[in-house]
């Protein structure tokens, strides 16, 4: 064989940069054709609806309208009866929000219909708009934070942070969550340490998903040497945003405040030896099973560490306790509000 010559099949370094930028064409011209969809969709959505205001069309017009297209384009597809007052809904729901309105344009249109049809407030319809175009999440993985409540979450128990980390990085508080859905890992009740363990490196890609974007992996057991003694510690991520390191640490019972000074430790033990010049302090997360928020309150009250304390659940929440958590949230600051006037 000619020294020039590569087989079939087998990756050549040479030309990564050639395919890299195929890829990347092929990405842009994808979005950009969604993009067109979902301006064609909000077009019709809005010719739909003003016709139906005026009462120059009845609801069976709509019906006609979509027999119409479908004998005189028979290779149109996406315009049956039902998605034609899907695309009225979509106008009618964005369109008076200048702020959403240009976001909704860079989702398909299966993911804009999962959000405007099962939203119950404008805030819970900006909320997953600007997340799965910020998490970039696929079909299944929104239909997945739906059913797992993350908005209701967010809104009724926010990250809890040491006061360190709420002063040096503020914006670690939009990065990390309360409790964390690992569902997928299908963990019996009585699951040891190591099941969760290594349970999440087994779905290391699902978990990933489920922390956010800009976590990246470094390792599992991370040595850490101090003095002559060795140390190991569960977890540690990266996070490109924060600029960070990310140490978690797995707990199968619930907090202990004792935790916290051990975690603390590792981290004064990753700025020392395994932080990089350019990086910030590294963040520390215990992730337990449960946690009594007034003991996490007062053990991280006198942190000197960023870390926080959060939950991981082995089963999806009942979402309809937490819409009703929701509503007395949204009650009470109406009320305060009302109050304060």
């Amino acid at each position: 064989m000619n020294s020039t010559d590569v087989p079939s099949g087998t990756v050549d370094d040479r030309f990564s940069e050639v395919l890299a930028l195929i890829h990347s064409a092929r990405q842009q011209a994808i979005q950009a054709v969604n993009t067109r969809l979902i301006e064609l969709y909000w077009q019709v959505g809005a010719y739909v609806s003003r016709k139906l205001e005026r009462a120059e069309w009845g609801d069976a017009v709509v019906s006609q309208l979509a027999e119409h297209l479908a004998l005189t384009q028979p290779g149109l597809r996406g315009f049956t009866r039902s998605n034609l007052f899907r695309m009225r809904q979509f106008y009618e729901t964005y369109h008076a929000e200048e702020k959403v309105a240009p976001l909704v344009r860079q989702l398909p249109w299966s993911h804009n219909v999962i959000i405007f049809s099962q939203s119950k407030r404008p805030q819970e319809r900006e909320f997953y708009v600007r997340m799965a175009v910020q998490e970039k999440w696929s079909k299944r993985e929104l239909e997945r934070q739906f059913k797992a409540a993350l908005f209701e979450r967010s809104v009724t128990q926010p990250a809890k942070a040491s006061a360190v980390l709420r002063q040096t990085h503020p914006e670690a508080l939009e990065v990390f969550r309360d409790a964390y859905m690992i569902e997928f890992l299908g963990l019996p009740g009585g699951h040891a340490e190591t099941d969760l363990h290594l349970g999440l490196l087994a779905r290391l890609q699902e978990f990933l998903v489920e922390l956010g974007r800009d976590f990246c992996f470094v390792g599992s057991q991370y040595p850490l040497q101090v003095g002559g003694r060795d140390f190991a510690l569960d977890l540690l991520f990266f996070h490109r945003g924060l600029n960070c390191l990310v140490a978690i640490e797995l707990k199968v019972g619930r907090f202990e405040p004792e935790y916290l000074g051990k975690l603390n430790f590792y981290l004064e033990a990753l700025d020392q030896h395994a932080r990089k010049p350019h990086e910030n302090p590294a963040i520390g997360v215990l992730l337990c099973a449960s946690k009594d928020d007034e003991v996490v309150e007062y053990a991280l009250n006198r942190s000197l560490s960023p870390a926080l304390i959060a939950e991981y659940q082995v089963q999806l929440p009942d979402k309809q306790l937490l819409q009703a958590k929701l509503h007395e949230f949204y009650a009470l600051n109406i009320a305060q509000g009302e109050g304060t006037e």
